[in-house]
């Protein structure tokens, strides 16, 4: 027992070192150590499909059927990657020199997949409650708070949810209040040691809002609110502030240039001393810079009243919501929705467990599409986040069994080009576009079977998953394996 301990303590500890050195590179020279005897035996089988792509700094995926999301679907095509981006797409092109082939007849090609909702890191598995850090919920308003402070890139369920085709996601305190706090986006590379190294790089980060039952739930017993009525006085009164808090700064910086000209001086021709700025306020900065477009608003939102109402709430401030979570009711106000220009990111057929969240169907997604909304396939799940491609599938096969015209590449969408529209990373990824972040997935089939599995997963050009040649696993498991507890307890009896 005291072996096996001690052996875990290595193996952390030389990946820790490794780590620190910046030794990440594409692929291992060797495929790391498996982690179960399944594993074990499908690298030490031979033929292509067992292969590690090697590392070249030019790639080109021969043969898949591409499905872009930008409209076009590739029956037969080819896909080159030149560094991080996308430098090609189309049938039979000439491999450039020196390029790495990789042989994908009979595969399908997709971007990778975005989930525009996800607590993982912040509720991490396991699921302790040392580990519980989404939701700091001792006041209505904590938008003070950053999900970037609370986030453990060890969890496990990242690993996961790479193997499920997921790309990028975006990391959100919980709903407990009626401003979270900050969230931001992530990349699901392997090996990242801090939110700073998991970030997305450049992409906008975003305030979290949630209506309805949950902070009234919450604080109903506390400082309130306790109903709607007070939910939207609250949201009312912090962006009121917030449009002060904004003004007093914008006459300090007036009064400090004017200071720095030389302008203000006093009875005796004397400059004035330099104005003092106001004070700092955390949760204010958060509001103002969502007043001023800097943070993309996410809000927590099921009931179709209250999602008009809050559209009005942002408009009377001027500001726009980018996308509701959630919306079980989005399909009654799906033209309101587009007109809005406000996504909505929604299960494909979760609902019915509380009150406001009674009234879904499974057609939503789709009749959000026909009217010209932007429908997202989320998860708030860890579980739910590894079949996203799946859920995907469902809510298509709903709209078109309703008789509603669904395309492939549209129900790829909800979970690729729209995500990335409403993280505000739409202009890197999203879409397989020549010049775009290589964010790619290799699927075992159609995307949409539920038969199907990611093989393959790139980011930024990197190959970040194989399966069952490298499955990267978090520092958390290392040196722990199955059946190792089991053994250790029969050893002590």
């Amino acid at each position: 027992m005291k072996s096996r301990v001690v052996l875990g303590l290595q193996r952390s500890g030389l990946a820790a070192l490794a780590l620190m050195l910046g030794c990440r590179p594409r692929a291992p020279a060797e495929p790391p150590e498996p982690a179960s005897p399944a594993l074990a035996a499908a690298n030490s089988t031979a033929g292509p499909s067992k292969a590690k792509e090697p590392v070249a700094a030019v790639i080109l995926l021969r043969g898949a059927r591409v499905m872009t999301a930008t409209g076009e679907i590739f029956e037969q095509a080819d896909l080159v990657v030149e560094g991080d981006t996308i430098a090609a797409i189309g049938p039979e092109l000439t491999a450039p020199a020196g390029a790495a082939i990789v042989d994908l007849r009979g595969k399908t090609l997709t971007p990778g997949i975005i989930d525009t909702h996800s607590h993982m890191g912040v509720y991490p598995a396991p699921g302790f409650g040392a580990h519980s850090d989404g939701n700091e919920a001792v006041s209505p308003n904590t938008a003070y708070a950053r999900a970037a402070d609370g986030y453990w890139p060890q969890d496990p369920q990242l690993e996961r949810a790479r193997a499920g085709g997921i790309t990028v996601a975006q990391i959100l305190p919980g709903s407990a209040n009626l401003f979270g706090g900050r969230t931001f986006t992530v990349r699901l590379i392997p090996g990242a040691l801090s939110a700073a190294e998991a970030r997305f790089p450049g992409a906008p980060e975003g305030l979290k809002m949630a209506c309805g039952e949950n902070p009234k739930r919450v604080y109903g017993n506390k400082s309130g609110p306790s109903t709607r009525m007070g939910n939207v006085h609250g949201y009312r009164d912090a962006f009121q502030k917030a449009v002060e808090y904004r003004r007093s700064w914008t006459k300090h910086h007036k009064a400090l240039a004017a200071w720095e000209r030389g302008d203000k001086k006093d009875d005796k021709g004397q400059p004035l001393e330099s104005p003092d700025p106001p004070a700092h306020d955390f949760a204010l900065e958060t509001l103002a810079k969502v007043l001023s477009g800097e943070l993309l608003v996410h809000n927590h939102c099921y009931r179709a009243d209250e999602m008009l109402l809050m559209l009005d709430l942002a408009d009377s401030f001027g500001f726009k919501i980018r996308s509701f979570h959630h919306a079980v009711e989005a399909y009654k106000i799906a033209d309101k929705l587009a007109l809005a220009g406000t996504a909505a990111s929604i299960w494909a057929d979760w609902w019915g467990f509380k009150a406001e969240a009674f009234d879904g169907i499974r057609e939503n997604a789709a009749m959000l599409s026909v009217a010209g909304a932007r429908p997202i396939i989320h998860s708030d799940s860890p579980i739910g986040i590894q079949r996203l491609n799946q859920e995907a599938a469902k809510a298509m096969y709903a709209g078109r069994h309703a008789g509603l015209t669904i395309t492939d590449d549209e129900a790829l969408r909800w979970i690729t080009a729209n995500p990335a529209w409403a993280l505000g990373i739409d202009d890197r990824t999203g879409t397989l576009e020549v010049g775009k972040l290589a964010d790619l997935v290799v699927w075992s089939g159609d995307p949409f079977s539920v038969y199907t599995k990611a093989e393959r997963v790139y980011i930024a050009g990197e190959l970040v998953f194989h399966r069952g040649v490298y499955e990267p696993r978090s520092d958390f498991e290392i040196g722990l394996r199955p059946g190792d507890v089991r053994g250790e307890a029969e050893e002590a009896r």
